[in-house]
């Protein structure tokens, strides 16, 4: 798994345990998941393959 599936794998993770384990967190919920979105639509308009990471 290279570097960007990583970091994506433990934002999600944490964005989760957010979720569920401390509801009252819920801007830190919110900055993760648009941390998220960032890197991928940055993958996108920099033209490299998301998934393969070429």
């Amino acid at each position: 798994m290279n570097t960007f599936w990583t970091v994506v794998l433990i934002l999600f993770l944490l964005w989760l345990v957010g979720f569920f384990a401390l509801p009252g967190v819920g801007a830190l919920i919110h900055i993760i998941l648009v941390v998220i979105v960032i890197v991928v639509i940055w993958r996108l308009l920099t033209g490299r393959n998301i998934v393969s990471g070429t």
